[in-house]
């Protein structure tokens, strides 16, 4: 594969969701082997499983597309429209088995549409790479205090706060986030839904998936006005990741909360190490 007019990344690209880089300079065009569809197509199917029950798709998928050889600006733009569908599905599925309570959420929906769309316009303008460094000890917190509290998720808790003021705090806050960074993003839905909202982990992640597939949407729109997408990859990551979503919402759905944390606990423990070797490796 070959890419020319690849613009020099603005902060550091390897955390997975830093958009600086994907935006700058002029169109990506690239060529890529047939070979490489079936091996994408794999990888998004792996990914939308994963992210289905507890989060963290992209520690597989966007991997995938820099080892084809893309550029890290049409990598990150073809690995958020690959993730809207694995997303979208995993919604889709999670709603149909009356997991989701839209009415408490659309404020959220809407909240997080507009926070990613500002986190995405202002990572153009400021370096995101301090955050590499903080957020591996975010998620370490959440998950040292998953370990130690077995019994947070099992089941639904009265809420500690009121949807309308959760919705307003995390859906502006998180869904920045998600714009201006990313890694970690459904993690941190999960765990505040978990914590402030009085969900178990099957509601949890039903809702979480309802929200990044807001954000990734917000973003996605923002990469393609860039010309930061391949289609076809794109599409043929897409199909792999409905797949991946449907099988694993489904198991989610048949086993419930308790099938959720060991995979939430391990996805949280590799999107530390991931962010973690990225600030180590950083040229200093």
């Amino acid at each position: 594969m070959r890419g020319e007019g690849t613009p020099p990344p603005l902060a550091d690209t390897a955390g997975f969701s830093v958009e600086s880089a994907a935006f700058a300079g002029s169109a990506v065009r690239v060529h890529l082997e047939w070979w490489n569809y079936p091996l994408l197509f794999l990888a998004a199917m792996a990914a939308g499983l994963v992210d289905a029950i507890a989060g963290g798709g992209g520690l597989i998928a966007l991997p995938a597309l820099l080892t084809a050889g893309f550029p890290v600006p049409l990598a990150l733009g073809t690995n958020k429209l690959q993730s809207v569908f694995g997303s979208g599905m995993a919604t889709w599925h999670y709603s149909r088995h009356g997991v989701i309570d839209w009415r408490s959420c659309r404020l959220g929906i809407v909240l997080t549409f507009i926070g990613a769309l500002a986190g995405a316009w202002a990572v153009q303008r400021i370096d995101a790479a301090v955050l590499s460094q903080f957020i591996p000890w975010l998620l370490a917190v959440i998950l040292i205090y998953t370990i130690f509290r077995p019994e947070v998720g099992r089941e639904k808790r009265p809420a500690r706060m009121g949807a309308t003021g959760f919705f307003v705090a995390a859906g502006l806050g998180l869904g920045f986030y998600d714009g201006f960074f990313g890694p970690g993003t459904g993690s941190f839905w999960t765990i505040a839904l978990v914590l402030l909202l009085g969900q178990d982990f099957l509601a949890a992640t039903g809702h979480t998936k309802v929200l990044n597939a807001t954000s990734n949407l917000a973003a996605v729109l923002l990469f393609i006005a860039a010309g930061r997408v391949h289609w076809l990859a794109g599409g043929i990551m897409a199909v792999g990741q409905v797949a991946g979503a449907r099988i694993g919402a489904g198991l989610v759905v048949k086993k419930g909360a308790r099938f959720i944390r060991p995979v939430f606990l391990t996805m949280v423990t590799l999107t530390i190490a991931r962010l973690a070797y990225v600030a180590l490796m950083r040229p200093r």
